[in-house]
């Protein structure tokens, strides 16, 4: 690896940590960038989410003011991001890219429309809320651990825009603070991209470049600390914004220049 490539790559991986914390979608930026330098699309993208773990670790751990009381919920939908992580890790492995590269600009669109509709959508949960006595809604728990869990999927398998997902669904289905909600997108992001790194590593070790992932986790794990001090002090309507914006933008990526 030249001097030159390093240096890009860990440019790409520092700003990958920062938008990765504050809303997701770095790796439409790691990813292009390992593409540029020649790497296969495969190893790319493996290097490319061991790399990023760093980031996450970082940038979890830059929320933990707001995920002060957070064991119980992180309890619930921890499996659901482990196995969702897995099956993603292990689909990228046997399955053509084919296979999914039309689905993501479809989930990545859903999520945006539930981050716009975020607002209404928790009013309305917290109204029933308020009538049902402070119980929550029934369905609101499984549809929630299975949106973690389709988010886990389609985050181990490529990962750009896995935030976006996660935070319209837990927008859509949760009365929590959306800065909250962050924290719990970062912890459980990075869980996701853990067990699809481990399982990389025990399955597809071949297929790793490890300075391409070391030079993305050194930046990413930089960014991480950035992104967290950024991103906590966002109103939510500009986070909000923020997130629509970049999911367009990954949308567009997939679409028309994948």
């Amino acid at each position: 690896m030249s001097v030159l490539e390093a240096l890009g790559v860990l440019l790409a991986g520092m700003a990958a940590g920062t938008i990765n914390t504050i809303v997701g979608s770095g790796t439409l930026i790691t990813f292009p960038t390992l593409l540029f330098f020649g790497y296969p699309a495969v190893t790319a993208n493996v290097s490319n989410t061991i790399g990023l773990v760093a980031g996450g670790v970082t940038g979890a751990a830059g929320y933990r003011s707001e995920l002060k009381g957070a064991g119980p919920t992180l309890k619930q939908l921890t499996p659901a991001s482990l196995l969702g992580g897995v099956l993603g890790a292990v689909l990228l492995l046997v399955l053509p890219a084919e296979a999914f590269q039309a689905i993501v600009p479809v989930l990545i669109g859903i999520g945006l429309v539930l981050v716009v509709f975020g607002p209404a959508l928790q009013r309305r949960a917290a109204r029933k809320h308020e009538e049902s006595g402070g119980r929550r809604v029934a369905w609101h728990t499984p549809a929630l651990v299975a949106g973690v869990f389709i988010g886990g999927i389609y985050g181990g398998y490529f990962g750009a825009a896995q935030g976006v997902i996660l935070m319209g669904v837990m927008s859509a289905l949760s009365t929590e603070p959306l800065q909250r909600l962050n924290g719990y997108k970062n912890v459980l992001a990075t869980i996701v991209n853990a067990v699809a790194a481990l399982t990389f590593m025990l399955v597809a070790w071949n297929r790793i470049s490890w300075w391409a992932a070391l030079f993305i986790g050194v930046g990413a794990l930089i960014g991480g600390v950035i992104g967290s001090t950024v991103g906590r002090r966002l109103p939510p309507a500009v986070l909000r914004a923020f997130i629509i914006v970049v999911g367009l933008v990954g949308i567009v990526k997939i679409v028309w220049f994948s």
